[in-house]
């Protein structure tokens, strides 16, 4: 049996089970660091017994709604390679808009800058990266993701602060920019949420109270205390959000200018406040 028989043999029990096929040859190319080139010319090749046990060993992980990216290890964010496991979300495309959001609006040298519910440090580190002069402070309530963002800080050569706070508790200061992309998820929009997101991405980064608002209100009620007068926000939001999202900051900054923009697939995604 070659090695394209055998991945066709797993991959079909992968869509019987409601996860994507594409995952196990994406998992396994990374896991064996194989160029494109190099897997095309091993798919036409005899599968070893070596290689049996070590596709169904991926299988099974994906089978058990493991996502690609913890069993690889690391995920590609905006240029950056970070470390992922349970303790985080896996930083997701969209997130990368904001980021460049962000920085095609900011062209500023020196900015003060807070990452609410940092996890990985995706957005921090992306923006850290991109403006290595902004002070940047990522904070979390997770201890855990919080020393893993750190990790990924010192992985990547950057350098910035790491806080734990639950919002604006621990905060103190003003800040020229603040973005967050915080648990948005309510519950009802539970069935929305892919099964190996649900098996292994952490609840709390994922849901939030007030069906899905309880963490926006948090920071258009408080974040007024840490901005600078030309101080923006800029947030992640859920689909459904934008409008919701908006009023809630139109109510605490009604001198403010508030947008919702749409991500690449044409959904509200983002909302930004500013001067205008």
């Amino acid at each position: 049996m070659t090695l394209a028989q055998y991945l066709a043999e797993l991959e079909q029990e992968l869509v019987a089970a409601g996860e994507e096929a594409e995952s196990l040859s994406f998992v396994y190319r990374a896991l064996n660091e194989l160029s494109f080139t190099d897997f095309v010319l091993k798919l036409r090749a005899e599968v070893s017994q070596e290689e049996r046990e070590k596709l169904k060993a991926i299988q099974e992980q994906l089978l058990a709604h493991m996502p690609a990216q913890y069993i690889i290890g690391n995920s590609d964010f905006y240029g950056l390679t970070l470390k992922v496991d349970e303790r985080v979300l896996i930083p997701r495309p969209e997130t990368e808009e904001l980021v460049e959001l962000i920085l095609s609006e900011n062209p500023e040298k020196s900015l003060s800058v807070l990452d609410i519910g940092t996890g990985s440090g995706a957005i921090a580190l992306a923006l850290a990266n991109g403006r290595p002069d902004w002070q940047i402070t990522a904070s979390d309530i997770s201890k855990e993701a919080l020393a893993l963002a750190a990790e990924n800080a010192q992985s990547c050569g950057l350098n910035l602060a790491f806080l734990q706070s639950d919002c604006f508790e621990e905060i103190s200061g003003r800040f020229d920019i603040i973005v967050s992309n915080p648990p948005y998820i309510s519950e009802a929009d539970k069935e929305e949420v892919g099964l190996n997101v649900l098996a292994s991405e952490p609840h709390m980064a994922l849901f939030a109270e007030e069906d899905g608002y309880a963490v926006y209100r948090k920071i258009a009620d408080q974040a007024g205390e840490h901005l600078t007068e030309k101080g923006k926000i800029y947030l992640e939001i859920g689909y459904k959000q934008g409008d919701g999202v908006g009023e809630l900051l139109k109510k605490s900054f009604p001198q403010k200018r508030i947008r919702v923009l749409q991500d690449q697939f044409g959904k509200d995604r983002m909302v930004a406040m500013d001067n205008g």
